[in-house]
């Protein structure tokens, strides 16, 4: 069996960082921000837009209001040039403006705007009207169609509405017909229309602002519901929350609280056995020691208080090494699921290292301890103190259930996808029927008189479940027909 040299470790003191006094706020401190609020959020982002709107729905009705406007007034105008180009005669071959009464009181100014007309001919002679008025731009004349500009007239501004009139033989050409009304009615009515449609918003906005927080305030009372339900429970009930009683939407939050409440009892359940298998497991050793100590104040002769104290440091002992192994049960309970904290790891270093620290015992127990393990290394995810603690618990259950004479080799192989972790025996081996049941708790094969806890598989299996590794128990594959036919139990783990 070979057996190389490991290299003993030791534990290299942990680096500790600390950060510059004032780096980072404290918890609690003046620079944490408040807590945020799921209503007013909510809130913000409904009311924000409907505010940002409001504006924009105001330039848009004075648009549409100017719009509005312009349109009645426009077709007024353009009556009363057509109107006045009818005025235009032919005259003798002479273009001449002849106004009639009704024309005229057509053309005269209201108590809110004035109007003003200009009629000439194409080559300048001035027919009638307000010769301040401006001509239109340079363009080609349109006999009948009436168009429309915005001008300025004495420093106000003017709606022009002007057309051609042809008169065949008519020197000048094309007579300019066009009538100019100030803006007054057109704001007076575009003002109108706005106020009859912003007037109202000033009365819809509040009353909107309100049903929304009305309205948020009913949507949101399911989770009301649901907090004073949380609120209620006894700090004990761990129990899953009905998702049907909860919103749609927030039922995937209620699913991954029930996950969490569901570990939570998992957890406290586990803490409550372990408390108990605890207090049960150590009466056993304190009575034995408690007992020793009795008999060692009654026995006067040196020879039995020897015995008595021999009997003492051996159930101190006991107790000692179930406690450690308890708190290693627990910390294997408590590592967290597979791949938590996990880093690439050397399995072939941990078996090393791990094998030369019980060859004295191995000596002392006449056992021979050997390792198999490749030169190159063999990579896994994992946390190198469990995978130590669970090499150590097989390397311990290996030695105490081998005879005097016996052997117990480690091995490490690379099996592809997987890494191989064995720790095999030549002890009496365990019979088919008790090769699941081993990894239980305080569970002990029948007819075994070897001291012990029955915790150390009980931790393996933990590690290797918290390593997502698969656990065999199989005979010693080196036992001939008249050999005791040994233990081999390996731990399959899933390679880096």
């Amino acid at each position: 069996m070979s057996r190389p040299a490991g290299a003993a470790g030791g534990d290299a003191p942990a680096a500790q960082a600390t950060a510059p006094d004032g780096a980072f706020p404290a918890a609690g401190g003046p620079f944490e921000p408040p807590p945020r609020s799921l209503f007013g959020e909510i809130l913000d982002w409904m009311l924000a837009p409907l505010f940002l709107l409001w504006p924009i729905s105001v330039a848009i009705t004075y648009v549409v209001a100017q719009g509005i406007a312009v349109v009645p007034y426009d077709r007024g105008l353009a009556n009363t040039v057509l109107v006045l180009a009818q005025q235009v005669k032919d005259v003798n071959g002479r273009a001449r403006l002849q106004l009639p009464l009704p024309a005229r009181d057509m053309l005269r100014a209201d108590e809110t705007d004035s109007v003003f007309y200009l009629v000439v001919t194409g080559g300048g002679d001035y027919l009638g009207g307000d010769r301040e008025l401006p001509l239109p731009s340079l363009e080609a004349p349109l006999p009948g169609i009436v168009q429309y500009r915005d001008d300025t007239m004495r420093g106000f501004g003017v709606r022009v509405a002007y057309t051609w009139v042809a008169l065949p033989g008519v020197r000048g050409g094309p007579v300019l017909v066009q009538v100019a009304e100030t803006l007054q009615k057109r704001s007076q009515l575009a003002n109108e229309i706005i106020k009859g449609v912003i007037i109202p918003q000033f009365v819809i906005l509040p009353l909107a602002v309100l049903l929304v927080w009305f309205g948020l305030s009913r949507g949101l009372a399911p989770l009301n519901r649901l907090q004073a339900r949380l609120r209620a429970r006894r700090p004990d009930d761990l129990s899953a929350i009905d998702e049907r009683e909860v919103p749609q939407e927030i039922a995937p939050l209620m699913a991954a609280m029930n996950d969490l409440l569901h570990r939570m009892a998992a957890s406290v359940e586990a803490q409550k056995r372990f408390v108990a298998d605890a207090a049960h497991q150590m009466k056993t050793p304190l009575a034995g020691i408690r007992t020793q100590a009795e008999l060692a104040l009654r026995n006067a002769s040196p020879e039995d208080m020897q015995a008595s104290l021999r009997q003492l440091i051996a159930g101190a002992e006991r107790a000692t090494r179930l406690v450690n192994q308890l708190l290693a049960l627990a910390r294997a309970e408590n590592a967290g699921g597979p791949g938590d904290a996990a880093a690439p790891t050397d399995l072939a270093a941990i078996a090393r290292e791990q094998t030369q620290n019980w060859v004295h015992e191995a000596l002392d127990r006449q056992i021979d301890l050997g390792l198999e393990a490749p030169d190159m290394p063999v990579t896994i995810r994992g946390q190198p103190l469990l995978l130590a603690e669970l090499l150590n618990n097989l390397i311990d259950n290996a030695l105490r259930y081998t005879p005097p004479g016996g052997t117990v080799t480690v091995r490490v192989a690379d099996d592809g996808d997987a890494a191989l972790l064995e720790v095999e025996d030549s002890g009496p081996g365990i019979p088919e029927e008790e090769r699941e049941l081993v990894f239980d708790r305080f569970y002990r094969i029948l007819g075994s008189s070897t001291d012990g806890s029955g915790l150390g598989l009980a931790i393996v299996r933990e590690i290797a479940q918290r390593h997502g590794a698969t656990l065999a128990v199989a005979g010693n594959s080196q036992s001939g027909p008249d050999d005791p036919p040994g233990t081999r139990i390996t731990a399959k783990f899933p390679k880096a």
